[in-house]
C-alpha cells in the first residue's frame, strides 16, 4: 500500500479537537482542511505562522493534501523569515493575522475560511507514504538552525509508536494539552499528531500562565494528557494551585530533573513521563524519572553502537539515524544518556557533560533556571572554563558556588557565575546558541 488517508479511519462525527470552547468533528475538521486546501496557490512551500493549534493543524493538513512542504521555522523575527524566504522564494505565509508579517511575501489568512456545506460530500484525500511534508528547522540551542524533512509514512508511524506508549501511561486515548508550540518537533508530534493519528483529541490552547493551564484543562474531558517543558511545569508547581485531575503528563526540551518529576507526580498524582528525541529523529524513547534512570525506546526502534557513534533503526526511517548523545546501551531498546557529543568538555584533562552540570545546578534548592556555558579564554594559551547564569533569588553565588563544590571537581566550577532575574528562554524553554552567546558577551564585557 503505497498510500495513507490523510485522516485516520472512517470520518464520523467523532471529536477530534477542541476549539473555542466546543467539540469539533472529524469531518468539520476534514471540512476546514479541504476549504482551505482549495484556496492555497499552486506552490512547493509554506510558512505555517498561525499561533492557534487548530488552525495550524488546518494549515498543515491542508498542505499535505496538496502535496505543499510546510516549512516550521524556529523563530518569526522578520530578519529570520526573510533570510528563509531567500532560501525558499516560491514560499507563501499561512497565518491569523490581518496583514502578512513581511510585507513582501504572499500571503493567505488561515481563520477566514468559507466552510464547505455540511451535506457536501466528503472525499478523504489519499497521500503517497513517501511525501515529504514538513521541513523542521532546529531551534538553534546548539548553533545554527539545520532544516530536516520528514515524510507522511514516518511522521504518521512516530505519532502511532508514541500513543501506544502514552495510551498506556495515561490509562487510554486522551484530550491532549500542551503549553508547548507546534511550531517545533516536540509540539508537532506531540499535540497534534499523537493526538489525531493516535485516536485521541487535541487542544486549540496554548496556555502559558498556571491559571490558564488549570482553565484550559478544564475545558478537556477526561482522561486527560498535559504535554509541557520542565521550563513550564516549574512555574506550575510553583504556583501551587488546584488543577483538574490529569492521567498523565509529558515532557521534553531540556533535561527534567528528578526532583521535579516527583513533585508533579506527587502534586497532580500522575505517572510523569519524559520523552527522549530531536528534531533530526522525532520522539525515539521515554522513561518516568522516578522509577529510574533508564530510557525505552518505542516499539519498531532499536538502537545499535559502532565505535563511539550510535544508530536507531525503524521501519520508517529512510535510513538509520545517528544520534547526537552519548549512549550507554544496555540492549538495543533500552540505554543510559550520558551526555550529549557536543556537551562533552574537557578541562586540563577532565572530562563532563554541560547537560549533567546544568541538571545538577536546576536541582540545588533555591535555583529557579540555570545554565552553563563555554568562556573561552582571550588567547588559546589559556584555559578554557566554564560561566553560568543563574536565577535564584534567595542565594548568593558564593551559596550556589559551594553547593557545586560538594558534586563536582573545582575545575567545573563556573568563573563567574552571574545572576539574573530571569533568562530569555523562547516559548518551548530553550535558550537559543545566540541568545546565550549575547548574555555571555555583555556580563564578560562587564567584567574587562
Amino acid at each position: 500500500m503505497n498510500t495513507l488517508p490523510l485522516l485516520p479511519g472512517s470520518l464520523s462525527t467523532q471529536t477530534i479537537a477542541y476549539c473555542n470552547q466546543r467539540p469539533v468533528s472529524q469531518a468539520e475538521f476534514l471540512r476546514d482542511i479541504l476549504a482551505l486546501a482549495a484556496r492555497l496557490p499552486q506552490t512547493g512551500h509554506v510558512f505555517n505562522l498561525c499561533k492557534d493549534r487548530y488552525w495550524f493543524s488546518v494549515a498543515l493538513f491542508a498542505a499535505i493534501s496538496r502535496g505543499i512542504v510546510s516549512l516550521l521555522q524556529n523563530s518569526t523575527a522578520p530578519e529570520n523569515m526573510a533570510a528563509l524566504f531567500a532560501d525558499f522564494p516560491d514560499a507563501i505565509c499561512l497565518g491569523e493575522q490581518t496583514k502578512p508579517m513581511v510585507a513582501h511575501m504572499p500571503y493567505v489568512q488561515v481563520p477566514h475560511t468559507t466552510p464547505l456545506a455540511a451535506d457536501a460530500p466528503l472525499a478523504m484525500p489519499q497521500i503517497p507514504r513517501s511525501q515529504q511534508i514538513v521541513r523542521i528547522f532546529t531551534s538553534g540551542s546548539t548553533g545554527k538552525p539545520q532544516a530536516h524533512s520528514m515524510s507522511f509514512w514516518r511522521m504518521h508511524k512516530c505519532a502511532l509508536t508514541e500513543a501506544q506508549r502514552m495510551w498506556e501511561a495515561a490509562g487510554g486515548p486522551c484530550s491532549v494539552l500542551g503549553t508547548v508550540s507546534p511550531q517545533h518537533m516536540f509540539g508537532l508530534e506531540a499535540t497534534v499528531l499523537l493526538p489525531i493519528f493516535g485516536g485521541g483529541q487535541f487542544s486549540a490552547s496554548q496556555p502559558f500562565f498556571p491559571s490558564d493551564v488549570a482553565s484550559a484543562l478544564a475545558e478537556l474531558p477526561e482522561p486527560r494528557l498535559l504535554v509541557s517543558t520542565p521550563f513550564h511545569l516549574r512555574k506550575l508547581m510553583d504556583a501551587q494551585i488546584t488543577l483538574p485531575r490529569v492521567s498523565a503528563v509529558l515532557s521534553a526540551t531540556a533535561p527534567l530533573s528528578l526532583e521535579l518529576a516527583q513533585e508533579v507526580e506527587a502534586q497532580l498524582n500522575a505517572p510523569m513521563v519524559e520523552i527522549y528525541g530531536s528534531t533530526e529523529t522525532g520522539a525515539l524513547a521515554t522513561r518516568r524519572p522516578t522509577q529510574g534512570a533508564q530510557w525505552e525506546t518505542y516499539a519498531g526502534i532499536s538502537l545499535q553502537q559502532n565505535q563511539d557513534l550510535t544508530h536507531a533503526h525503524a521501519e520508517h526511517f529512510d535510513a538509520p539515524q545517528t544520534l547526537n548523545d552519548v549512549v550507554e546501551l544496555l540492549s538495543p531498546s533500552r540505554f543510559y544518556l550520558r551526555g550529549r557529543n557536543s556537551d562533552m568538555i574537557n578541562i586540563v584533562g577532565k572530562r563532563n557533560s554541560l547537560a549533567f552540570l546544568n541538571q545538577l545546578l536546576l536541582s540545588l534548592p533555591g535555583v529557579e533556571d540555570g545554565v552553563f556555558c563555554m568562556h573561552d579564554g582571550e588567547s588559546a594559551d589559556d584555559v578554557p572554563r566554564l560561566m553560568a547564569f543563574v536565577v535564584a533569588p534567595s542565594l548568593t553565588g558564593t551559596a550556589i558556588q559551594a553547593s557545586l563544590r560538594q558534586h563536582v571537581d573545582p575545575v567545573f566550577l563556573p568563573r563567574p557565575l552571574v545572576l539574573l532575574a530571569t533568562l530569555p528562554r523562547d516559548t518551548s524553554g530553550k535558550l537559543a546558541a545566540s541568545t546565550l552567546a549575547g548574555l555571555r558577551a555583555k556580563h564578560l564585557a562587564t567584567r574587562t
